[in-house]
Parts: structure tokens; C-alpha cells; sequence
């Protein structure tokens, strides 16, 4: 009996690595072939990459990438390497740079990996590369540089397994999605805590690209596309309006006719409503500055985000994404006059508004022609509900994009005024390259003031605790110190300095808890003092005593609470918090018409 327990114990415990070993099952692939199947280099080709040598199983190492990289820049005089930053581990943040050299062109910047499991551009670009430096391409940099970071979150990169990307068709070896800071960088634009973050914003400012292109891998449904991309830009979500004409005209038109040449389908990148329904429609949101798109969108800089299908096969998708990388690179050199323009327009713009809240808007914005992939539906023994099974064969869909729609703004002041003493929100304008002008003596001013109602702390994210609540706004005068800095709206960020600035713009600073000082009432009485100051402001105040014995008889808790009592006697006196849940960052409004 002891040893039949003992060995049933023992199976108990081995089980969870039996379980471990457990792969979850993707739906079937659809057989695919392509012109693009040319690109791949021979067995023994001397410039073959890592991930043709392993026949599009694996993916290389950071040290493996670094080390191919620097034999073929070596090897080709139109590539340089640099490096723009370090990750919190310590490796080397670098980008290849693809010049003809002849003056200052207009850069294409593309990036890698930053969500380092979705690592399809980081493969295809190795091979763009090289066959740009290579074997013929270089026509590709008649009109435009190609900057290229094979690899943005390199410590996430290397924390490898086969069961980082469960809905993912390869490679076999994918990083993680997060930073070793456990940071998703696709998240973190805005408020730029990551040392990642803060060496591409660097980047960007140096570069200032023309078009910049940020390659994943999608997850979510089957569908019959394997290209698929996004841009901030549908309807009444855009802030760039120039920019989102040239990005859903020019350039997909341009891209997209070359992708299809190479034998791919691409498509809007399609987010569902409810992925087990997709007749409920396809959806599109505003996008705040947290993501790279949204960033884009604000900054006045062309973005396009591209998402590669998951559940397609690994050596489909690296072709895919040579395709469309080339096919923007080949675009953008083509038009690249009207971009700038496009740029040029939306930088000089000046809305006076900016919309702060949406709510989805169930009135279809548009119907689209969609292939689906057909699917049926069981009930599952292990959920107990109905699921979905994908079959392998396409099916036409009919769909409506459901849309958001504006619910609340705020009109736009002549300038912000950022205390001294905000230091980390200073030195996020600088990463930013938002433009501002410090005092070098202090200065009192008559300023539009937010203050906080009823905050609310939400759950950690990208290791920071969200603030929320209501606003009220308060004129006041405020003294500013030396080295306090005004940040004037006309300029071509503007709108970026809006978005991070304004209190109720939910990626501004106040809701990425820049200021949680401001949560903290200081200061305080003992009762000693402030109970016969209480009676005192009672005898002689009958609307007070009215509101008083009003929330007396409304409020049990607050009744039988002394000290409850008395703060509330205290928040009506001189000797109040006056600086509890203020906003610092104060509003300089427009002079009257």
C-alpha cells in the first residue's frame, strides 16, 4: 500500500513537466508560393543569412545578427553601422545605415523587433540589406537613405523559448514581447521610461524621417492576408490629416501593388469587434502617443505599423516583409516630394481643439471586402463552451468598420508653463525635441489651473500606476521659479506637447502618474486647535452650520467620525491643502478676440 501511494504521488508530481511539454496546435496553414521565394540565397551561398541557413526554422542571436552585419558592411561600401543607445543589460543599440551618399536625402528609418518575438523584420532585412549592398538593389537608395534597427528590444530578444509566441507559426526560438524591465516599448512613447524608448526618440529627432516603418507580427484571428499594416489614420481619429491622405492613398496603392507582384496579399491590419464573430465588424480607435502610430500621428511624423499574419508559416512571412519593406522603400523615393509636403502641411497646422474621450460609434464608417478563412463550431470538453475550428479555406466577408467617435475636448492654450521642479516632465520635452523657453528669474502669472476630482488609481502598467478622475479648472496666480520653462503651442509639435501636457488627454503626463505628489495632502492641525476653530467658524456662519448639519444627517459614517468632521472644517479654512490634487503644469489662455 506505502509504495502504491508513493508511486502515485510520484506521477502527480512529474505530471506539470509532461504538461510543459505540451505544444498548443495552430489552425492549418494554406499551401502559398511566391515570386518573392527568388530572394532566398542557395545552400552554400557565402551571404546566406542565418535564418535561410536554418531554412527559416530559427532565428539568429543578437551576437549571431551583430556578427553577419558586420561581414557584410565590411563587405559593401554603401552600408555603414553605428550605434544609438544601450539596453538596461548592456548590449549595444545599432542600426545599418544604406547610403549612395551625394547630399542629405530623406531617410526611410525601419525597426525591428520591438516586440522581440515578432522578429519577421529583423530576418527580412538582413536580406534586403544584402542585397541591396550586394546584388543589385541599390537603385533602391537613388531618392531615399535606408536606416535600419534589425533589432530594438535586444535584451528581450535574447530570452528565447519555443513557448514565448503560443499563437505564432515559427520561428522556433522567439524573444519576449516586453523588456527585461518588463516594459512593452510599443507602449511607452509617450512617457519614455524605458532607456530603449529614450534612445529612439533621440533617433527620431536626429533623423527626422520621411516615413518610418515598425514591423510585428499580429496575433488574433485567421484571415486570408499575410502583409497587413495600420496607420493612425481613419475618419475623424486623425491628427495628421495630410500625412493619412498620402499614407491611404499614395502609399498603399504604391505598396501594395508591389507586394501583391511578389505574390502576397496584403491589407488594412483588421482588428475584430469579437474574433469568434466578424459579421459584428472590424474596428479602428484613436490612438494616443503611447504607440508608435499614435506617436506618428502627433509628431507629424508618417508611421505605418506593419503586422505580419502569425498563423502564417515563418518562411511566408520574412519573404512578406522584404516585400513591403522594398516596396515602401521603391514608394516613398517615388513620391517623396509629396510626402514632404504632406509633412510640411501638417506641421504648420494649429487646431484649436484636442479631443480628449471616445466612445465607440456603432454607425459604420465604411463596409470592406474581406477574405475570411471559414471555421466551424464545437463545443469543447475542456471549456465547456462553443469554440472555433479554422479550416483551411478562404471564405468572402462583407464587413463594417466601427469607428469611435469624440465625446469630450479641451480648447487648446497659447502655451504651458512646467515648473522647475517637474525635472523628469522637462526632460521628457527634451527626448521629444518639443521646443520651450526657461525663466531665469521667477516670474507671477495668471494662469488656467486643472485640479484633480475624485482620483482613482488604476492597475500597474509599463511600471507605472495610472491616474484617472474628473477636472475642474481654477484661475489663479502663480509665482514660477527660475528655471521653470514655458512650452508655446505654435510649434511643429505642438499638438505632441498638447497630448502630453494637457491633464485630461489620456496619455498626458497627470494620467502616466508624472506627479504623485499632488495625491498627497500635506500639512495638518491638531485637534487641540482645530476643533475650537471649527466651533468658532459654526457660530458665526449659519450657511455653514446649514451645510454641516446637512451632511451630518446624510452621512452616518461621516457623523460618528471626530476627525472626518473636522477635516471638513478645516478644508473650508485658510489653513487648507490649497495644493492638493492641483495639477502643476499650469495653462497660459489665449488673449480674448
Amino acid at each position: 500500500m506505502t509504495l502504491r501511494i508513493a508511486a502515485g504521488l510520484l506521477a502527480t508530481l512529474a505530471a506539470p513537466s509532461v504538461l510543459a511539454q505540451e505544444r498548443a496546435p495552430l489552425p492549418p496553414a494554406l499551401a502559398w508560393s511566391g515570386p518573392s521565394e527568388r530572394w532566398i540565397a542557395k545552400p552554400g551561398d557565402p551571404w546566406i543569412t542565418p535564418a535561410e541557413r536554418a531554412g527559416f526554422a530559427e532565428t539568429p542571436s543578437y551576437a549571431e545578427t551583430r556578427a553577419w552585419l558586420d561581414r557584410l558592411v565590411a563587405a559593401s561600401p554603401l552600408l555603414t553601422l553605428e550605434s544609438f543607445g544601450t539596453t538596461p543589460e548592456g548590449r549595444d543599440l545599432y542600426y545599418v545605415r544604406a547610403s549612395k551618399g551625394g547630399g542629405n536625402k530623406p531617410v526611410v528609418l525601419i525597426q525591428a523587433g520591438i516586440h522581440s518575438g515578432e522578429i519577421d523584420g529583423k530576418d527580412a532585412g538582413l536580406m534586403l540589406l544584402r542585397d541591396i549592398g550586394l546584388r543589385g538593389k541599390a537603385d533602391l537608395l537613388d531618392a531615399v537613405d535606408l536606416v535600419f534597427v534589425p533589432i530594438y528590444n535586444a535584451d528581450g530578444h535574447e530570452q528565447t523559448s519555443p513557448y514565448n509566441r503560443p499563437n505564432q507559426r515559427g520561428p522556433n526560438n522567439p524573444g519576449l514581447r516586453s523588456t527585461v524591465q518588463n516594459i512593452n516599448l510599443n507602449r511607452d512613447y509617450a512617457k519614455a521610461d524605458a532607456p530603449e524608448t529614450q534612445a529612439m526618440l533621440r533617433l527620431l529627432n536626429r533623423l527626422d524621417p520621411i516615413l518610418y516603418i515598425d514591423m510585428h507580427v499580429s496575433d488574433g484571428f485567421d484571415h486570408g492576408y499575410d502583409v497587413t499594416y495600420t496607420f493612425a489614420g481613419w475618419g475623424r481619429h486623425v491628427q495628421s490629416q495630410a500625412i493619412t491622405r498620402w499614407l491611404n492613398g499614395s502609399f498603399t496603392q504604391g505598396v501594395d501593388a508591389f507586394v501583391k507582384r511578389m505574390g502576397h496579399k496584403p491589407h488594412f491590419y483588421p482588428s475584430a469587434i469579437d474574433e469568434r464573430d466578424l459579421s459584428k465588424g472590424l474596428r479602428v480607435a484613436a490612438e494616443g502617443p503611447r504607440y508608435s502610430t499614435g506617436y506618428g500621428d502627433f509628431a507629424r511624423i508618417p508611421t505605418v505599423l506593419v503586422e505580419m499574419h502569425c498563423l502564417k508559416p515563418y518562411r511566408q512571412r520574412v519573404l512578406g516583409a522584404y516585400a513591403l519593406m522594398e516596396g515602401a522603400l521603391r514608394h516613398a523615393g517615388r513620391d517623396a516630394a509629396a510626402l514632404r509636403a504632406a509633412i510640411d502641411a501638417d506641421r504648420a497646422a494649429r487646431p484649436k481643439t484636442l479631443a480628449v474621450r471616445w466612445e465607440r460609434d456603432e454607425t459604420p464608417q465604411a463596409w470592406v471586402k474581406f477574405t475570411g478563412m471559414a471555421l466551424e463550431r464545437y463545443r469543447s470538453p475542456a471549456s465547456g463552451e462553443e469554440e472555433v475550428r479554422y479550416v483551411a479555406r478562404t471564405q468572402p466577408l462583407t464587413l463594417p468598420i466601427i469607428g469611435q467617435k469624440p465625446v469630450a475636448s479641451v480648447t487648446l492654450p497659447q502655451a504651458w508653463w512646467v515648473p522647475a521642479s517637474a525635472s523628469a516632465v522637462i526632460a521628457r520635452l527634451d527626448l521629444h525635441g518639443i521646443r520651450y523657453d526657461r525663466i531665469d528669474a521667477p516670474r507671477t502669472l495668471d494662469l488656467d489651473m486643472v485640479r484633480l476630482a475624485e482620483p482613482k488609481l488604476g492597475p500597474a502598467s509599463e511600471q507605472r500606476v495610472m491616474v484617472a478622475g474628473s477636472f475642474t479648472h481654477e484661475r489663479r496666480r502663480e509665482t514660477l521659479a527660475a528655471g521653470s520653462v514655458r512650452v508655446p503651442y505654435d510649434q511643429p509639435k505642438g499638438l505632441l506637447a498638447a497630448a502630453l501636457l494637457e491633464a485630461e488627454a489620456p496619455d498626458s503626463f497627470l494620467a502616466w502618474g508624472f506627479f504623485p505628489g499632488m495625491l498627497q495632502k500635506s500639512g495638518g492641525m491638531e485637534r487641540y486647535a482645530s476643533a475650537p476653530m471649527a466651533e468658532a467658524m459654526l457660530a458665526r456662519d449659519p450657511a455653514l452650520r446649514t451645510a454641516f448639519e446637512t451632511r451630518l444627517a446624510a452621512d452616518p459614517d461621516f457623523a460618528a467620525d471626530g476627525a472626518a468632521r473636522l477635516a471638513w472644517f478645516i478644508e473650508r479654512s485658510p489653513y487648507r491643502d490649497d495644493r492638493y490634487l492641483l495639477y502643476p503644469i499650469g495653462r497660459e489662455l489665449r488673449p480674448l478676440p
